[in-house]
């Protein structure tokens, strides 16, 4: 009977360490997967790619910010006429937005793209976030453009990275997919 009662404690106890272990273990986890700091979430990293590329008159995008979101091959997807699209590396997607800002001067105007609605799902280490943006030109009589963005990213050594975005403009014909809708 005695040995029945220790091995009942002794498995008692390996139960609770075990349980211990498990939630200690969660815990650190939780707090790697909501780590402050725009880097901590998958929808932080792209919130702050359109935070980096929308600036003041006079000023410039801090580019090597920018490509520090993206891993090394990621592959940029975008919409650059009404039936075309041009993928891109890292480096092609900045050099298209610098010639961007140098023939349509706004430098001189300042720049915005602000983030109307996301849908972020995040599984694991890979997350999607799906994200409506307005697109403006400060004192332009073109109205703000919608956009639509795609973004795929990974979590690797503890943060969030772009590894790859599509982008397309919504029309009549192709309306704001139903996860962005209101």
């Amino acid at each position: 009977m005695q040995n029945r009662r220790s091995a009942s404690r002794i498995f008692t106890a390996g139960v609770v360490l075990a349980w211990v272990s498990l939630a200690a273990t969660a815990s650190v986890h939780a707090q790697a997967d909501t780590a402050p700091g725009p880097l901590g979430t998958a929808e932080g990293v792209v919130r702050r790619l359109y935070d980096l590329v929308t600036f003041e008159t006079g000023q410039s995008p801090d580019w090597g910010q920018v490509r520090s979101l993206f891993l090394e091959q990621a592959v940029i997807v975008l919409r650059t006429s009404r039936s075309a699209t041009t993928v891109f590396s890292v480096d092609g997607f900045v050099n298209d937005f610098v010639t961007f800002i140098e023939r349509a001067n706004v430098q001189e105007t300042g720049f915005t793209e602000r983030v109307l609605r996301t849908k972020p799902t995040v599984f694991g280490d890979m997350a999607h976030v799906w994200v409506l943006y307005e697109a403006s030109i400060p004192g332009s009589p073109r109205p703000p453009q919608q956009g639509v963005d795609s973004f795929s990213l990974i979590k690797q050594d503890g943060r969030w990275w772009i590894a790859a975005v599509t982008n397309e403009i919504p029309t009549p014909m192709r309306p704001v997919p139903p996860p962005l809708q209101e």
